[in-house]
């Protein structure tokens, strides 16, 4: 017996739609197999779970080495890709269509479909069935657990298409995707405002650490010339993480690693709760006034600031230790690692012959310039409440989102 959704909308004469039918996927789209002959385009497509299909070079904000994309799949305007592999609330793979561009290049290791003319299902309904739990758990049914080769799911052309799809009549599935698209405009002009607000948040770093803009000091004298200063005099001395193996969460101490640090915010991950195993030193616990910086890999240079509520922790390996001198500002000292300077140095310092990394040594030669005490700490109390408005916009963003996630759940059962 099909189970009905929780949440049903009504024709506009009061009356109840249809009951849902099933359909396999395959009765409605047809998979695209069409090459980029000739290089037809040169869009690199990628994947986003948040963004939908969209170019490499803009996604990675950096550019993608050039090669020849003619063995990949050509994708139309308002064509779909599944992604056999795990992103961001997507477990088992996402599907996106494309949008942005007129057409764009994507690798074979996904599969790509359009709707079959003349069928009667909204693209835009079957865009937003793809985000729902119901057709993830779909998903999850064909592939066997664990069965990933290289990352990807071991999931079948044959079995993908067989996946069934719950539709209702084309009226409402219309009326679906109507209110689903405007739930979407919030959650856009949500994103349009945090990303507005991280924006200048970075232009006012630009003016403060360039000192265009100087802060006066309470009485309204101005405050003495800024010095050129290392890291490593700021600083204790750099140190080291625990080689230790991760082991579940005991209760208490968390283990930080790299992995543990969220790569656009820097804040510590609230997944993936672990702790270190073998005896505990307290030399590697994060204090008040620590700064992590990592020393290894891609994510070389990124940082974080110890924050009180994250509890006790106990820094990795694969992590250096900066504990900010009491003769200075510890946030105004970190501020100093998300600038654009600081990230052109992390880039030239951390060439090596094999994989990337900056040492302790390395890391306490980096030198910017330093204004007094009371300085640093107006500049750092201007930018906290530029985060915590920031945080504030990021929340109410979460709040729609999971909002949404909540309707798909009760549409589509």
């Amino acid at each position: 017996m099909m189970v009905a959704p929780k949440l049903r909308f009504k024709a506009d004469d009061g009356s109840e739609f249809p009951a849902w039918e099933k359909k396999t996927l395959g009765n409605i789209v047809e998979r695209v197999t069409r090459k980029n002959r000739d290089n037809q385009t040169d869009v690199p497509l990628t994947i986003s779970s948040l963004d939908g299909l969209v170019d490499q070079r803009d996604y990675f904000k950096k550019t993608v080495a050039s090669k020849d994309m003619s063995g990949y799949f050509l994708l139309q305007n308002g064509e779909f890709a599944y992604n056999k592999s795990y992103s961001v609330g997507f477990d088992y793979g996402s599907i996106k269509r494309l949008d942005r561009y007129p057409c764009g290049a994507l690798s074979t290791l996904y599969i790509c479909f359009g709707l079959k003319p003349n069928v009667d299902i909204d693209s835009d309904y079957l865009t937003h069935y793809f985000d729902s739990q119901k057709w993830n758990s779909e998903v999850a049914a064909i592939c066997a657990e664990g069965a990933r080769n290289h990352g990807l799911l071991n999931v079948s052309t044959s079995d993908f298409f067989d996946i069934n799809i719950m539709s209702p009549s084309l009226p409402e599935q219309r009326k679906i995707s109507d209110f689903l698209s405007a739930v979407d405009a919030v959650i856009a002009a949500q994103q349009a405002e945090v990303d507005a607000w991280e924006q200048r948040k970075k232009g006012v770093m630009q003016k403060l650490f360039s000192q265009e803009v100087r802060f006066k000091a309470d009485d309204g004298s101005d405050f003495p010339d800024w010095e050129e200063k290392t890291l490593g005099e700021l600083c204790s001395p750099l140190t080291y993480g625990m080689n230790a193996a991760a082991t579940k969460f005991d209760g208490e101490n968390r283990y930080i690693r790299i992995t543990d640090i969220d790569d656009e915010t820097h804040a510590l991950l609230p997944n993936d709760i672990v702790s270190p195993s073998g005896e505990l030193d307290d030399k590697y616990l994060v204090k008040k006034g620590d700064i992590l910086l990592a020393r290894t890999g891609a994510s070389t240079g990124k940082s974080y600031l110890y924050h009180q509520k994250d509890g006790k922790l106990f820094y990795a390996g694969f992590l250096i230790k900066a504990h900010v001198l009491p003769s200075s500002d510890d946030y105004f000292i970190y501020s100093q690692t998300l600038t654009d300077r600081y990230w052109k140095w992390v880039k030239t310092a951390s060439m090596r012959s094999g994989q990337p990394g900056i040492n302790a040594n390395e890391y306490a030669s980096y030198s910017f310039a330093v204004p007094s005490l009371p300085e640093q700490r107006k500049i750092a109390d201007c930018l906290a409440s530029m985060d915590e408005v920031i945080q504030k916009s990021k929340d109410e963003l979460a709040k729609w989102r999971e909002l949404k996630k909540g309707l798909l759940q009760q549409m589509f059962v």
